[in-house]
């Protein structure tokens, strides 16, 4: 039989990130991992041939080891503790919920640059203006954009700048 080879080194960095979207399908591959070291395989020649650290290959096979396998599936990922407790939360989806000068501010709409500013003023928190904006989004909130003020203009003015003559000077 002919060696079929897939000779586009961009296809291959696509099949490996398409492996790697989905937690179900880095278990699979974990798996293919361990299944080719417990046919005989050197953790070296795995990693060559799954586009893996060595290292790697041995951390799947000592966690296989140690809990079978609920060691190769995901686990949590430890992130940065949030710096908000529950409570900050709360005060915050309060505060939304109210104009921003309700909370003691010189602005008349929340944005995320206000947020900020709230979190410092009333929690001594610091956040980032794209934190405090991740917050709406977290707490369902959207931004508004102020009305402009045109539409609180004379009609009889705007009526004498148009091209064209209103409906009822039509003949």
């Amino acid at each position: 039989m002919k060696k079929l080879t897939i000779s586009d080194s961009t296809m291959i960095l696509a099949l490996q990130d398409e492996i790697r979207r989905s937690d179900e399908s880095r278990y699979d591959h974990r798996l293919h991992g361990i299944l080719l070291v417990a046919q005989g395989m050197s953790c070296l020649k795995v990693s060559d041939l799954l586009g893996d650290a060595p290292r790697t290959v041995q951390y799947w096979v000592r966690r296989f080891e140690k809990d079978g396998l609920q060691g190769l599936a995901e686990g949590d990922r430890a992130g940065r503790p949030s710096r908000l407790k529950p409570k900050h939360l709360e005060s915050i989806n309060r505060a939304l919920r109210m104009p921003p000068g309700e909370s003691g501010l010189s602005v008349h709409l929340w944005d995320g640059r206000t947020l900020a500013e709230f979190l410092q003023k009333k929690h001594g928190i610091l956040l980032g203006v794209r934190q405090c904006q991740r917050l709406f989004h977290q707490l369902e909130f959207r931004l508004r954009k102020p009305r402009p003020l045109i539409a609180r203009a004379d009609p009889a003015l705007q009526e004498s700048h148009k091209k064209t003559p209103g409906s009822d000077e039509r003949s």
